[in-house]
């Protein structure tokens, strides 16, 4: 199975939790993992890539799982230069989301493939999920928590996925040009959530899967991936709650959440040598 990542050095924590999270759910599967990251910075920030010393540890973890696994980290930068999303430079939107978009231009890139953001954590084998029959199916994701109820197609209503679970079809992806026209409409659009909102647009071949494949809002027992997302809380007052899974304490204080503490403490062991 092949997966996908993106970020800069701040996604390695995140990553590193994830990829525990995959060899602990697939358990001696053979996996290989991909990462994009780069070299940028804008007129307000920094950023530093995911470093190649972070990519060594996690693949050290992943080959001595299974010797025919792999991890590969590549460098996006120049790609970016070429089509930056110059309309939403500006925005809150962080540029490495952009870089999935990307996805079509690295032939190092497999023809299936899973996106998946830093901030997820796999509960159970995804094999169901990835297996799937993509004829005619550009990607596969759920729907978004809450945007579904604000964002849809004019003569659709829920069918606006989340964009941090993506099952990718490269080669229809390549074939309708899905992800270069994403890459103009960021050129071009100033968006709300620029690059899903884009992907949602764009997309004429998406399918949407059951929850439980991107749960964004609370642990249920037939979770297979859960997404530690911002989501609003009404009670005992309206708010946005952030809980990030390297968050180990947050993740017990405020989630109240122990489902993944052999997980996490195996985190808290390993976070140093990123």
């Amino acid at each position: 199975m092949n997966f996908l990542f993106c970020g800069d050095h701040n996604a390695e924590r995140g990553v590193l939790i994830a990829v525990l999270s995959l060899l602990k759910a697939e358990r001696g599967e053979e996996v290989h993992v991909y990462i994009l990251t780069m070299r940028a910075k804008s007129k307000s920030r920094s950023f530093k890539p995911f470093s190649q010393h972070a990519a060594d540890f996690i693949r050290s973890l992943i080959v001595a799982d299974n010797p025919n696994s792999s991890l590969e980290l590549i460098d996006c930068t120049e790609n970016f230069i070429k089509e930056p999303p110059t309309a939403n430079m500006g925005t809150r939107f962080t540029p490495y989301a952009m870089l999935r978009l990307f996805a079509d231009e690295l032939p190092q890139i497999p023809d299936r493939i899973l996106y998946l953001d830093d901030d997820v954590i796999i509960r159970r084998p995804v094999d169901q999920f990835y297996t799937q029959d993509l004829t005619g199916t550009e990607l596969v994701g759920v729907l978004d928590y809450f945007g579904r109820f604000f964002f849809h197609n004019q003569k659709k209503i829920f069918d606006y996925l989340n964009s941090g679970v993506l099952l990718l079809n490269m080669p229809e992806i390549k074939r309708t040009g899905l992800f270069k026209r994403v890459r103009h409409l960021m050129q071009v659009k100033k968006m709300f959530l620029p690059d899903q909102t884009a992907i949602n647009k764009l997309a004429k071949e998406k399918r949407i899967a059951p929850r439980k494949y991107n749960e964004q809002y609370a642990l249920q027992d037939d979770t297979v991936i859960q997404h530690f997302t911002t989501s609003f809380r009404f009670f005992p007052y309206f708010r946005t709650q952030t809980v990030k899974p390297w968050d180990v304490k947050r993740v017990h204080s405020v989630l109240h959440l122990h489902e993944y503490d052999d997980l996490l403490n195996e985190y808290l062991k390993l976070k140093d040598q990123l």
